[in-house]
């Protein structure tokens, strides 16, 4: 293929893929960096997000105002070779070699068969392009790092690799932003912040940016461990708030997530099942946007600290305020010091709890959800805790319905409808038979980043490896044991396994109300079912009202 012409791939019903040639090349990285710089400036209505990866470039719109057809020829035409391209910024970062700071400095020298001073001149020697951000927010893909010095991923990961840990993956280099799990080999460490949300640009890093590492043998370059920030539970004096007693197996504050930031991997999160979130919010008069809790399996019990109106939709886990039972779909007005607690599983996963007002945390990147792994939004990026004061906005002016037939929630299972891709080439017909053919089972390894499931190996047509790439909400993901993985709310923004097919639109509501245990089924649909679908469903929701 020419690397100056790209292909257009449908990534589900909401996002369009430009990519080049399968390489790893400085060149193609450049075009697809100043195509996604063009298609910003471009300010087409509907777009969400614009994400620039090694060789391809992800287009995340509003599928009920944006034609994707009307959308093909623009992009085309903005990823014209003659689109300038700009230079990047060069960084240079500190860094203490080996021992504490890099544990495994003397493991990748041995593996080289060169000395351990060796191997820092030949990696701090080098220039390095910033090809893309994905994994964790702020995490720059760095190359290409010398060959004699390329040693391969840990065997095993490490449950902990402590924040500014500079790591080396075959010819990729780069930083970890804050402590997480990771299986690079560690060579150094910086203190350097990668990221960091007080900035005015959170991401030090960004695509076509030059890295230059500096060894230095002081401290310097160690982290401190950083001042704690100021808790959200102990936001203000709010006249209206919650407070938490207990909080439930896994509680969250979330809205309708966050666009505009995949470009420095933080993902847009967000409530998993956007419908029963939106129903919450209108039974009690608020928006769209406001945030409400996403209740998990087992719920929290809450303390109501002035009037409020209170609904619940989605999962029925017997909810009850002051031992009445609190309907699904119903608005309650709840007086000062009412309890609301929860009971077993009925149906669902996943129950919503809007207060009029909406839940008042700050706003990080333009959004209150919350996303545990990256430590955003919410209540300091983590689920609720007992003591926790949740804020309210102020008492919403709108009148809210009593109540309302919510939709209906699956119950043990669910059939999802999906679009073939974006990486479908990578399968040949029977991959897609069994996955129409097969009743798969969400495994105990589930969470709102993604659902592993059970049931089927889906075969690839080849061991070609994928370069890591854009993923998508709903995108069916198939690593190499051929197991697949359902990406959900809180996925990463990129990743290196294909993605055989994507959940429309319309039914990841569905899926975001699905538990481990339960079943999933998967349907092709067109892109013409899939539209309808989605405009069926607005109606219903604007039919609500």
């Amino acid at each position: 293929m020419n690397p100056h012409a790209p292909r257009i791939r449908d990534a589900g019903d909401s996002a369009l893929l430009i990519e080049w040639d399968e390489a790893i090349d400085p060149a193609i990285n450049a075009r697809a960096i100043a195509t996604a710089a063009a298609i910003r400036a471009a300010g087409i209505s509907g777009l969400r997000d614009v994400v620039s990866t090694y060789r391809s470039v992800a287009v995340f719109f509003d599928p009920l105002t944006v034609e994707p057809d009307t959308l093909r020829a623009p992009l085309v035409q903005l990823s014209d070779e003659r689109q300038p391209i700009a230079q990047g910024k060069t960084i240079e970062i500190p860094v203490t070699y080996g021992g504490e700071a890099g544990p495994d400095l003397a493991e990748v020298a041995e593996w080289a068969g060169l000395s351990a001073a060796a191997v820092v001149e030949r990696h701090s020697g080098t220039d390095y392009r910033v090809f893309m951000l994905g994994f964790l927010p702020g995490l720059g893909y760095l190359g290409s790092v010398d060959a004699t010095i390329a040693a391969p991923r840990r065997g095993t990961p490490r449950v902990r690799v402590p924040a500014g840990s500079v790591g080396i993956a075959g010819r990729q280099t780069g930083i970890y932003p804050r402590e997480s799990t990771g299986g690079w080999q560690l060579v150094g460490r910086t203190a350097v912040k990668v990221f960091d949300t007080t900035r005015t640009q959170p991401a030090l890093l960004a695509p076509g940016d030059i890295v230059r590492f500096k060894p230095v043998s002081s401290s310097e370059a160690m982290p401190s461990n950083d001042a704690p920030r100021a808790s959200a539970t102990r936001i203000g004096n709010s006249l209206r708030a919650i407070s938490v007693i207990r909080p439930g197996l896994f509680t969250t504050v979330q809205d309708r997530g966050r666009w505009g930031q995949q470009g420095s991997a933080v993902p847009v999160s967000g409530a998993m099942d956007l419908v029963s979130h939106r129903v919450a919010n209108l039974l009690v008069g608020n928006g769209d946007d406001a945030a409400t809790l996403e209740v998990t399996l087992a719920g929290p019990e809450l303390r109501v600290e002035q009037e409020t109106w209170v609904a619940i939709a989605g999962a029925d886990l017997q909810a009850r305020i002051d031992g009445g039972v609190t309907p699904i779909g119903v608005a309650t007005r709840c007086r000062p010091g009412s309890v609301l607690r929860f009971g077993e599983r009925r149906s669902g996963t996943r129950a919503y709890v809007a207060f009029d007002g909406g839940i008042d945390v700050p706003m990080t990147f333009g959004s209150r959800a919350t996303h545990v792994g990256a430590a955003l939004g919410g209540l300091d990026g983590r689920a609720l805790a007992a003591g926790d004061r949740l804020p309210l906005g102020p008492a919403s002016d709108g009148r809210a319905p009593w109540s309302l037939d919510a939709p209906a929630i699956p119950n043990g299972g669910a059939r999802l409808r999906i679009l073939l891709g974006p990486q479908d080439d990578f399968f040949a017909a029977p991959a897609f038979t069994l996955l129409e053919r097969t009743r798969f089972l969400v495994t105990p390894q589930s969470n709102r980043m993604g659902y592993r499931l059970s049931g089927a190996r889906i075969p690839r047509t080849s061991d070609r490896e994928m370069i890591s790439d854009a993923t998508f909400v709903g995108a069916i993901q198939i690593p190499a044991s051929g197991e697949p993985i359902l990406l959900m709310s809180d996925r990463q923004t990129t990743g290196g396994y294909p993605q055989i097919a994507t959940v429309i639109t319309a039914d990841l509501p569905l899926a975001g109300q699905l538990a481990p245990g339960d079943w999933v089924e998967f349907a092709r649909c067109t892109r013409a079912e899939a539209i309808a679908a989605l405009r069926d469903q607005e109606a219903r929701l604007g039919g609500l009202t």
